[in-house]
């Protein structure tokens, strides 16, 4: 999966293509160089966007406040459980939006067509995304855990909170994956609405709002459909409690994500032709 075989509108004929197909092989140092140039001007921009990196960061953590904080009536179960789910459906954010919103706006814009011509590793844009997606977990991750640990005094201990910084920074690849197929089929303007027409009914449905006991015997046999239900599995086995056994929802998680990265990369016949592909 690499940045050429993300759909763009320059046909493969095109001077901008030839270049990529074209392009020596760098060494090996300035291969490892361009990754990181990549990835530090992504984390650049995004920091020099706030208005989508503090939405992203604060609103799990301004809900586990009000119901973990605020209305809990001081039970410590529930401020670990609400502490498994708010950071799944905290880590869920920065793969959708931060892979699929960016990615459909920079392809309207002309962006991808200009990194196609650029003498620079065809996966380094994709890898430099995924590292900010999974700072920004990490970062959420941290945040809800000085919530729960320093106000509502969540009884964890220190290898539990750092199995869960683990579930957040990996469990975010799924959702860029997901993002990075969305990306692919809708336009710039349309992206936004589209992706929280599947964020919040997919958290909600895989029962990160309230546990599944409470909600409809289909529901809840429906909810291993979506991924956000395992990785709550992972998250809230890391803060103590039992899900069973992790592997099968690892091996669910790692299955969606390489499925839809070569998706995002397999555009269908319409798109194969209007690009070029073909």
């Amino acid at each position: 999966m690499t940045l050429a075989s993300i759909p763009s509108s320059t046909p493969a004929s095109s001077p901008a293509a030839t270049t990529v197909a074209m392009l020596p092989a760098l060494p090996r140092a300035r291969l490892l160089g361009a990754y990181v140039q990549e990835a530090r001007s992504e984390i650049v921009r995004y920091l020099r966007n706030p208005g989508f990196l503090l939405p992203v960061i604060l609103f799990p953590n301004v809900f586990y406040l009000m119901f973990a904080v605020v209305l809990n009536h001081g039970s410590s179960e529930a401020t670990r459980y609400m502490l498994g789910s708010y950071s799944t459906f905290g880590v869920m954010a920065p793969g959708l939006f931060g892979f699929g919103v960016s990615l459909a706006l920079e392809r309207d814009g002309g962006l991808l067509t200009l990194k196609r011509a650029l003498p620079m590793p065809p996966g380094a844009y994709l890898l430099g995304k995924m590292l900010m997606a999974v700072l920004v977990a990490l970062v959420v991750g941290a945040l809800l855990l000085v919530l729960a640990v320093g106000i509502a005094h969540a009884p964890l201990v220190p290898m539990q909170m750092a199995t869960l910084l683990l579930v957040d920074a990996l469990g975010v690849l799924p959702f860029c994956a997901l993002g990075l197929f969305i990306g692919t089929l809708l336009k710039g303007q349309g992206a936004p609405g589209l992706l929280n027409m599947v964020y919040l009914p997919m958290a909600f449905l895989s029962g990160l709002w309230f546990p599944l006991q409470m909600m409809p015997p289909l529901l809840r046999q429906l909810a291993p459909v979506w991924p956000s239900y395992h990785l709550n599995a992972l998250a809230l086995s890391a803060v103590g409690f039992d899900t069973g056994a992790c592997w099968p929802h690892v091996l669910v998680l790692a299955a969606f994500t390489a499925g839809l990265l070569w998706l995002g990369g397999a555009p269908p016949a319409p798109a194969r032709l209007k690009c070029g592909l073909q």
